[in-house]
C-alpha cells in the first residue's frame, strides 16, 4: 500500500511507481494500465488519486489515453516507428499507433506503405530482458531465464580463470588479436563434446561467438536479406522474433506442437512464400519444453531439401538434456542444418561464450559477418572453458544441475497444481507453461506490486495478444510463498 508522507503525496507515489516501470520496461509499450477503479482498489486510494497519477503519466508522455479504453503506455523511444495516416484513423491498427504495433502488423504496414517505420519495431520482448537486470526484489523470480546464482557457483572457473591468466599466459594471447575462428582449443574440446550427441563438428567447422544470441544473429545477417521469409517457432522466444524483426524479416510463425512444428503450416509456408531460413529449438523447446520426434525431423529435412532453405537448431538447453534426444543436426549431417549453442544457461551468464556449427560451404561467410562485428571473441574466458570441459568439470557441474533441477521441478508442479493452475506441457526441463486461466498481462502488472516478475503468454507469440498462460521458471518457483500471493491476486483479478 501506499503511504502519505510529508515529502511525497499518493498521487505523486502512484506517478512514481508507474514511470520507473514503464522507464524499465517492466511494463512494455502497448500494455494498458489498470483501469481507475480496480488502481484504487490495488492501492488502497481514492480514484480521484488513480486520476491525478494517470494524468501525471499523461504530462510526462509515458501513456497515452484511448477513449473508451483506458490508458496504455506508449512508446518512448524516439525515430522508432509513427503513427498511421489520418485516414485511417478508423482502423485497429491506427488506433493503435505503430508504436504499440504487434511484429505482424508492423511487416504488414510496411508492405502496404502504410506508416513510416524507420527503425527496429517494437521492442515489446525486450521487456523481460530488463526484468532482468532491473532488481525487483530479493524474492525469486518466477520469470527469470536463467539459473539462480548460487545454483551455478562452483570453484573450478575461478580456478580455470587464474590458471589460464598467468603472466606468461595472459602475455602470450592477450597482446594480439586472438584467432578469428576462436580458440583452437575450445573448438577442439566442443568438437568432441558435440560428437557425443551425434553432431560430427571438425574443429573447422566451429565458431566461437560473444553468446548464443550473437551466434543467431550471425546466420541471420549471413543468409539473409531485410524482406526474406524466415520459418520460426510459435510460440517461441520473444526475442528471436524481435531480433528477426527489427533486421526486417519477414516472420513467418509456425505453431510448435508436441512433436515438433506444425509440418502442414510448414508445407504451405514452402509452396507460397519460399523461406530462406527456419528457426527451431528442437529439445526442451523455450517455453513448452517440448522435445522433436525423429518422424518430425526427418519431414522436416525432406522440406528443407526440397525447398531449398537452412535449418538453424538452437540447442541452449543441452547441457541439461538427454544426450539421445532427437537433434536434426545429428540427421542432417551439417549439410543444410548449423547448429547453435553456448554456456550462459548452465556455467555462467556474464561468460558470453557461444558457438556455431556449419557445412564447410558456409564457413567463410558467416566468420566474415563475425570478423565484421567483433573481429575476434576474447580467447581468455574460451580457454578457461576449454580447460573445464577438458578436465570433466563441467560435465560435472551440469550433472549436479540436473539432479537440482528435477527435485525442484517436482516441488514447483506440486505446488502450481495446488494452485489450481494446470500445465499446458508436460512439465521438463527448466521451463513450464503454465495454464492460469486469467489475463497473464494484466497479472503480470499486479504481481509487480508484490515484488515478482511474471512471464506472461503473450511475449512468446510473434503477434502480441492476450494470453492465460505464462512461463515459469522450475528453479525459481518452489517456493510456497510465490503460489499463494499468485492464487490471492490471481483470484482478486477474477472477481
Amino acid at each position: 500500500m501506499l503511504m502519505k508522507t510529508t515529502t511525497q503525496s499518493l498521487t505523486e507515489q502512484l506517478s512514481a511507481r508507474f514511470g520507473e516501470r514503464i522507464r524499465n520496461r517492466l511494463l512494455a509499450p502497448g500494455a494498458r494500465l489498470p483501469s481507475v477503479r480496480q488502481c484504487a482498489q490495488q492501492h488502497g486510494v481514492s480514484p480521484s488519486t488513480v486520476v491525478a497519477a494517470y494524468d501525471q503519466l499523461l504530462a510526462q508522455g509515458l501513456v497515452e489515453a484511448r477513449k473508451n479504453r483506458g490508458f496504455f503506455v506508449r512508446e518512448m523511444a524516439t525515430g522508432l516507428a509513427e503513427r498511421a495516416p489520418e485516414d485511417e484513423a478508423d482502423t485497429p491498427e491506427a488506433e493503435r499507433g505503430m508504436g504499440n504495433w504487434s511484429t505482424a502488423h508492423w511487416f504488414a504496414a510496411r508492405s502496404a506503405g502504410r506508416g513510416a517505420a524507420r527503425g527496429a519495431p517494437p521492442v515489446n520482448a525486450t521487456a523481460l530482458i530488463r526484468g532482468m537486470f532491473h532488481k525487483i526484489s530479493d524474492k525469486p523470480q518466477p520469470g527469470m531465464g536463467v539459473f539462480p546464482p548460487d545454483w551455478l557457483e562452483s570453484t573450478f572457473m575461478p580456478a580455470a580463470v587464474r590458471k589460464v591468466t598467468s603472466t606468461r599466459a595472459l602475455n602470450d594471447f592477450s597482446l594480439q588479436y586472438g584467432e578469428p575462428l576462436g580458440d583452437t582449443g575450445l573448438r577442439r574440446v566442443l568438437s568432441k563434446k558435440l560428437a557425443t550427441l551425434n553432431v560430427h563438428a571438425a574443429p573447422e567447422n566451429i565458431i566461437t561467438t560473444v553468446g548464443a544470441t550473437h551466434a543467431l544473429d550471425i546466420v541471420s545477417r549471413t543468409l539473409l536479406r531485410p524482406g526474406d521469409p524466415v520459418m520460426v517457432e510459435e510460440p517461441g522466444w520473444a526475442v528471436e522474433f524481435a531480433r528477426l524483426a527489427a533486421l526486417g524479416m519477414h516472420i513467418l510463425p509456425v505453431p510448435r506442437r508436441a512433436d515438433g512444428p506444425d509440418l502442414e503450416v510448414m508445407a504451405r509456408y514452402c509452396e507460397v512464400h519460399q523461406p530462406k531460413l527456419y528457426v527451431s529449438v528442437s529439445v526442451f523447446h523455450n517455453p513448452t519444453g517440448y522435445c522433436l520426434s525423429p518422424g518430425s525431423a526427418h519431414r522436416i529435412l525432406q522440406l528443407a531439401n526440397q525447398h531449398n532453405f537452412h535449418i538453424v537448431e538452437d540447442d541452449t538447453y543441452s547441457h541439461i538434456a538427454p544426450e539421445h534426444a532427437t537433434r536434426l543436426t545429428a540427421l542432417d549431417g551439417l549439410q543444410r542444418t548449423i547448429y547453435v549453442s553456448g554456456f550462459a544457461k548452465i556455467l555462467a551468464p556474464n561468460w558470453r561464450i557461444g558457438f556455431l556449427a556449419a557445412p564447410s560451404s558456409l564457413i567463410e561467410q558467416l566468420l566474415d559477418t563475425k570478423l565484421l562485428a567483433t573481429l575476434t571473441t576474447p580467447a581468455l574466458l574460451e580457454k578457461a572453458l576449454a580447460l573445464c570441459i577438458e578436465q570433466g568439470q563441467l560435465r560435472r557441474h551440469a550433472e549436479r544441475i540436473r539432479t537440482r533441477l528435477d527435485a525442484a521441478r517436482a516441488r514447483s508442479v506440486k505446488l502450481a497444481l495446488g494452485a489450481g493452475c494446470t500445465f499446458a506441457a508436460e512439465p521438463v526441463g527448466l521451463f513450464g507453461w503454465v495454464e492460469t486461466g486469467v489475463d497473464t498481462d494484466a497479472l503480470a502488472q499486479r504481481m509487480l506490486d508484490e515484488g515478482y516478475l511474471l512471464a506472461p503468454g503473450a511475449l512468446f507469440h510473434a503477434e502480441r495478444k492476450p494470453s492465460t498462460l505464462m512461463r515459469i521458471n522450475f528453479a525459481t518457483t518452489q517456493e510456497a510463498a510465490f503460489w499463494k500471493t499468485f492464487a490471492r491476486v490471481r483470484d482478486e483479478q477474477g472477481r
